[in-house]
């Protein structure tokens, strides 16, 4: 009986470092990227709003963006997470106005790298039903409160450098 509960530990100690292991290897890989959409509206005496939203798991605030999508540019999956996620129509920039990292926390508990590449749309109209309504929140700020709501500090940094080139 103490030999079996001996390999059993041994087992488990090997089961163990194998997933140390594996873990390791997945934070050492390059950052997995995703597209971020940056909804914002100028209201008269150009004031710059932000949309932000509500993230499912944690609440914290963040802008909507999902992964590659098969067939779709990168600015098309920007426009269709601002939809997805915040009810949003308008116009989204082909071109990228910069980028953002940060840390997800998979199902599993896992945390893995992102790089998040952002694309700025201009919101035209909101709509009542998407299919995340009812699992966020959304709030317009303007572009400074929005800056200082988000967690990650080089979203933060974006935010602000787009405010200051759409004031031109």
């Amino acid at each position: 009986m103490a030999r079996s509960t001996a390999t059993t530990e041994i087992s488990g100690h090997d089961l163990l470092h194998r997933v140390f292991a594996d873990v390791q290897l997945m934070l050492r890989r390059p950052p997995r990227l995703q597209y971020a959409a940056l909804c914002y509206r100028h209201l008269p005496g150009h004031t710059l709003e932000i949309l932000l939203i509500t993230s499912r798991d944690t609440g914290r605030w963040v802008i909507p963006k999902g992964w590659p999508m098969k067939g779709k540019r990168a600015y098309e999956v920007a426009a269709r997470e601002a939809f997805e996620e915040a009810g949003v129509k308008g116009t989204c920039q082909r071109t990228a106005l910069g980028h953002y990292a940060y840390r997800k926390r998979l199902d599993t508990g896992v945390r893995i790298s992102c790089r998040v590449q952002i694309h700025a749309l201009e919101v035209s109209r909101l709509v009542r039903n998407f299919p995340e309504k009812d699992e966020r929140k959304l709030v317009w700020f303007d572009y400074r409160e929005a800056a200082r709501r988000v967690a990650e500090p080089s979203l933060r940094e974006q935010i602000l450098r787009f405010a200051r080139s759409s004031f031109r």
